[in-house]
């Protein structure tokens, strides 16, 4: 799914934030619980997202440990179904339930949300994109799960793509000249998107030679009036005010993509649960 090394750090960062120096509660009782099986249940429709990530917290506490899901990440869930299992040591179960739970929950939330965009602009040809807005350290983990509830990834972090913002261009006087530098510093194959505000700014943008110009807080009639300037000639992205409730409106204008950062940050976590079935 990811860097697999990139994944054991988070989940040993998670891992020990909750459990510190040991799980007072369980291991007291260690002797006495044997082995099990526990079953997770959705508590709500959602997208399942994270069953690798599930998996490898318990791998990362006792490799013993057999996690078993029904289901692939993507899969649309209904209230009530039993979609994994987990068998082994209780204890150990115990210690790793929490983080599991959290990741399968944030995980699942987002492709949820994500789902609910796409649905919205089914049969258009706008693609729904992420940003950087993602919680620190988890932007590989989330961003995966927007990509598994149907949307596509913008670039990962500043070292992946040229994005030239209101303060590059305000720091170096204007858009031509951003570019101009920009232009002549970096491979042919980097393709340039700039931020712009106004028209007059669509229209530099255009003459300057941005590949993707982004229309940041455009209403619908400057879309259109932007559209027309850029006639075809760089790819057009719209962001900024983008919401699940007016989504619609943006269905059948003459764009590429439509950046949201609430795909992330406003997403909500679902309901998971993960109980005792049988002892062993």
């Amino acid at each position: 799914m990811i860097f697999n090394h990139l994944l054991d750090k988070l989940i040993d960062l998670a891992l020990e934030e909750d459990i510190g120096v040991g799980d007072i509660s369980t291991s007291t009782l260690d002797e006495y619980f044997g082995y099990g099986v526990f079953d997770y249940k959705a508590k709500e429709n959602f997208i399942l997202c994270g069953i690798d990530v599930a998996k490898r917290v318990f791998n990362r506490l006792d490799p013993d440990i057999k996690v078993t899901f029904n289901y692939k990440d993507g899969t649309y869930l209904k209230k009530g179904d039993i979609f994994g299992t987990i068998e082994g040591k209780v204890s150990s179960i115990l210690k790793g339930e929490r983080v599991s739970l959290n990741f399968l929950q944030r995980l699942s939330g987002i492709a949820t949300n994500t789902r609910r965009f796409i649905d919205e602009l089914k049969d258009t040809n706008i693609k729904i994109i992420d940003t950087r807005k993602t919680l620190p350290g988890h932007r590989i983990l989330e961003k995966y799960a927007v990509r598994t509830g149907g949307g596509f990834n913008h670039r990962f972090g500043l070292f992946d793509g040229v994005m030239l913002k209101d303060n590059h261009i305000d720091a170096l006087g204007g858009i031509t000249k951003a570019i101009a530098i920009i232009r002549e510093n970096i491979p042919i194959t980097i393709k340039i998107e700039v931020e712009t505000r106004t028209l007059d700014e669509v229209k530099e943008a255009v003459k300057a030679g941005a590949d993707i110009i982004m229309l940041d807080n455009f209403d619908i009639d400057n879309i259109n009036e932007a559209s027309k300037i850029i006639c075809g000639r760089a790819k057009i992205e719209v962001s900024g005010g983008v919401n699940i409730d007016n989504i619609k409106l943006y269905r059948n204008l003459p764009i590429d993509y439509i950046s949201i950062g609430a795909l992330t940050h406003q997403a909500r976590s679902v309901d998971i649960n993960l109980k005792l079935r049988s002892k062993l």
